[in-house]
This record gives C-alpha cells, sequence and structure tokens, in this order.
C-alpha cells in the first residue's frame, strides 16, 4: 500500500494542477500564504514549503512584499542545437559588426533610440553611496589607489565568493576596469603570441576581440545550449594541440544562457590538470540566477589553475567600468600586467561600491532585479511564440539573453542591414563565433523592459527576414 503524501507535497500537487490546467494564469498573484492556511487546514511552514517547491519548479515566483505569482509558461520551443566538431585552431578577425554594435550601443538593447528606462531604486542608492565617496575625499585625491584596488571592496567581493562555496580573501583579488580587462590580463598572463586558446562556441565575441588583439589562435569547442562547454570534444582536442588556455562561462554562457553540470566541471578541471591548461573563468553572468546563483569554478578548483574574472557591469550597472580578477597561480603576474595597462582604479568609485554592498544595497537591488529579468524572458518567449517562422530558443534560468535558431536559409548578417534602416539592432549569430557558423541563429536581449516600441520592433523582425 502506497504511503500517504506529505501533506505540503499534496499542496503542492493541487496548485500545480491548478496552474497547468489555468485556473490561476500567468501573471496572476496566488491566494497569500494566509489564505491557503485557511482554505487547507495548514500550518504557516507547511505552506512555504509546497510554495518554495513549485518556485524551484519555475511555476511561480515571489515578488517582495506582493506574494506569489504565476510565471509564464516553460520554453514551447525546441532547443538549438550544439555546433559541430571542433577544426584546427586558426587566426581570429572580428568582424565590423562588433564594432558597430558598440558605437550604437546596442550590445543588448534592439532598440536603442527608445532608451528611456527609469533607473531602479537600488541605481539611485548606488549613485548615493558613490556620491558620499566622492564627498569624502580629502588629501588621498593626489594619489594613486593601490594596484590591487581598494581593499574594502575586495573584502566585499571575499565575502559573496564564500556563498558560492569558495573561500577567498581580499588578497586574491585585483580590482579591474571591468571583465572585458580581467579578461586581457588573465590571456596576458599565460599566453603569447601564437598560442592556441580554447573557447567554447558559439561563445562571447569580446573573448574573440581579445584573441584577435594578441595574436592568439583559436580552436571552438561545441557547446550545448544547456549545458554548456562540450568536456569529451576539449579531451580530444587536448590530445593533438598543445593548448595554453581555455576560455568558458560555466554560468548563464552568453549566448545561450547554459550552466556546465557538477561533473562536467570536474571533468574540465580533471583536464587542466593533466594538459597544464590555464582554464580562464568568466563569470559575468552568474549573479543574475533566479532560480539560483551557481558555484564557481574556484570552489572545485585545488590547484590553482582557475583564474576568475567577473565584473558588476551586467547585473548591476554597465557605466560602472568595475570588475575584478583573481588570478591563481598567475595572481602576481596579473598584478604586474595592470600597472602597465592601468596604474590604479578610481578610488572612490569602489568606496562607493563597497557601501553599497556592506549597507545591503546590492543585495535588495539583485532580488528585485531577477525577478524583473524573469518576467521579461518569459515576456520575450511569449512575443517569439507569435513569430510565424519556424525556431528554436533557448529558456535559461539566468543571464541576459535568449539564443534563436532560425531555418538555415535565414542570413542574420543581411537581416542585420535590413534591421538597421529601421532602426532596429540585431546581434547575429555569427558573431559569436570564427568560423562563419551560427549565420541563421540571433542572441536576443530581455536586459530591458518591453515597452510598446521594442515590441513592435521584436514582431517586426519576421517581416525583414523574408
Amino acid at each position: 500500500m502506497a504511503k500517504p503524501l506529505p501533506r505540503y507535497q499534496k499542496l503542492e500537487v493541487t496548485l500545480r494542477d491548478q496552474i497547468e490546467t489555468g485556473r490561476w494564469r500567468a501573471g496572476e498573484r496566488l491566494p497569500s500564504i494566509r489564505s491557503l492556511c485557511q482554505d487547507y487546514h495548514l500550518s504557516k511552514i507547511t505552506v512555504q514549503h509546497a510554495l518554495q517547491r513549485l518556485e524551484a519548479l519555475g511555476l511561480i515566483e515571489a515578488r517582495e512584499r506582493s506574494g506569489f505569482f504565476v510565471v509564464s509558461p516553460q520554453n514551447k520551443f525546441e532547443v538549438p542545437g550544439q555546433a559541430p566538431t571542433p577544426d584546427e585552431p586558426k587566426p581570429v578577425s572580428v568582424s565590423q559588426v562588433f564594432q558597430d554594435i558598440m558605437t550604437r550601443s546596442a550590445a543588448f538593447d534592439l532598440l536603442p533610440a527608445c532608451n528611456r528606462d527609469e533607473p531602479p531604486p537600488g541605481i539611485i542608492q548606488l549613485n548615493r553611496s558613490i556620491g558620499r565617496a566622492l564627498r569624502r575625499q580629502s588629501t588621498r585625491f593626489q594619489y594613486y589607489d593601490e594596484p590591487a584596488g581598494d581593499q574594502e571592496l575586495r573584502n566585499q567581493i571575499a565575502l559573496r565568493a564564500a556563498r558560492r562555496g569558495w573561500i577567498a580573501q581580499a588578497d586574491d583579488f585585483c580590482i579591474t576596469s571591468g571583465c572585458q580587462q580581467s579578461l586581457f590580463l588573465a590571456l596576458m598572463a599565460v599566453c603569447k603570441s601564437g598560442d592556441v586558446v580554447a573557447v567554447e562556441t558559439p561563445g562571447f565575441y569580446g573573448v574573440l576581440q581579445l584573441l584577435e588583439q594578441l595574436q592568439l589562435r583559436v580552436i571552438e569547442i561545441p557547446a550545448s545550449p544547456e549545458s554548456g562547454m562540450n568536456v569529451s570534444a576539449l579531451e580530444d582536442v587536448l590530445k593533438v594541440w598543445d593548448v595554453k588556455a581555455c576560455v568558458v562561462s560555466p554560468a548563464f554562457a552568453t549566448p545561450t544562457g547554459s550552466v556546465m553540470p557538477t561533473e562536467a566541471r570536474r571533468g574540465l578541471l580533471a583536464l587542466a590538470d593533466r594538459h597544464d591548461v590555464a582554464i580562464i573563468e568568466d563569470d559575468i553572468y552568474a549573479e543574475s540566477g533566479w532560480l539560483n546563483v551557481p558555484d564557481t569554478l574556484k570552489a572545485i578548483d585545488t590547484s590553482a589553475r582557475v583564474i576568475h574574472c567577473s565584473s558588476f557591469s551586467k547585473v548591476l550597472s554597465r557605466d560602472l567600468r568595475l570588475g575584478w580578477v583573481s588570478g591563481g597561480r598567475w595572481h602576481d603576474e596579473i598584478l604586474k600586467l595592470k600597472l602597465t595597462s592601468q596604474l590604479a582604479s578610481s578610488r572612490f568609485l569602489q568606496e562607493g561600491v563597497a557601501g553599497f554592498i556592506a549597507e545591503g544595497g546590492y543585495a535588495s537591488f539583485l532580488r528585485r532585479h531577477r525577478q524583473d529579468l524573469r518576467r521579461r524572458r518569459d515576456q520575450l518567449l511569449e512575443l517569439l511564440s507569435g513569430w510565424n517562422v519556424s525556431l528554436r530558443v533557448t529558456t535559461p534560468h539566468g543571464g541576459l539573453a535568449l539564443w534563436v535558431e532560425l531555418q538555415e536559409d535565414v542570413d542574420t548578417l543581411r537581416l542585420y542591414g535590413r534591421a538597421l534602416e529601421e532602426g532596429i539592432v540585431i546581434t547575429p549569430g555569427n558573431l559569436f563565433s570564427v568560423s562563419g557558423k551560427f549565420s541563421n541563429c540571433l542572441r536576443i536581449s530581455f536586459a530591458h523592459p518591453w515597452n510598446a516600441a521594442r515590441v513592435s520592433a521584436l514582431k517586426r523582425l519576421p517581416e525583414l527576414m523574408i
């Protein structure tokens, strides 16, 4: 005889059935915890447990001081396919389109001309914290900051790292002018001109730009849109090529939003130890995750082989240009290299951000921001379901974008030119590879609110494909 379900699980099943049958629709608020306690004759802790399980399943979300709301349905689309087996290493040449997109400030906004979004309360609080730090400047205004950066900011970064399984100290970090500089310093510390670097594909075009600048050769490792870099494919490559470094984004990689499973992470580090490869971890999107924040690779790095790179720009403000790098066995070399490219970072900016974190402003901002990102992702999925074209789409639980795969005969580079004539700026798929792959793919961001103008622009895209 089967054991009866626990009370919390019975409530979970009941509410899940009601959501799936349309009793509670996307965007609607569930009854309050008090009401559910009264209606089902349950304790508060039992109801909370059921709601937490539904939230973990991605069916509902908690909104601060508002209760629990039903989220949009899960992905209705097939997931895009994985790239083919890697080619041999080759030089890098980044498309002119990349520079054009950056010139238009359109990396995460397909309609930059309509950028009238109000800053959220957290940004206003951040600005106040930075302003207070600026007013406190006294005799120090004539002196450079120390090379590693502000001690208190590094303390705060170390405290946040500990929540992700990585027991770090302030001295493990060096403050930079953003994640791009962190990646640049990392590559300079471990590579010389002509060396081979492994990257995931599709992967971050900013890394490809750095590889081109440093005259490095790249070999692209296929990455699953769901689980990230194919470690088995990397293993095959390492048997043939002398790879000096591997750049990887284990948490919500751009453009797909993939997250590497724990077993794959361990396999990656084991390969790195066996073949003496530096692992450069681009961790810039990790804290955007709304279901969970994945642990960093550094949490399982036992040989100081991982160079951790990140910044505040993707989750807090792209205008801050404030990042960090933890260089493992190469940390002292990275500190020296920083002095050749940037003598020091802005002291008052660092102190302002450190204060913002210490006072709880950053944690509060992240809670609201993650909820906003999730709603915008769900809105984007709903809008894409109205496209009258064949497509496959990822459904990430963090990051800022979806990866959209269209029919093979669609050329998104040609679409870029057509859309630009109407003020719409897309991010073509071939920017995310050096091999001419993904020409029928797009990265579409949900970083900005879906106002009427952006919705109209998005709906216009399938018409421009014809």
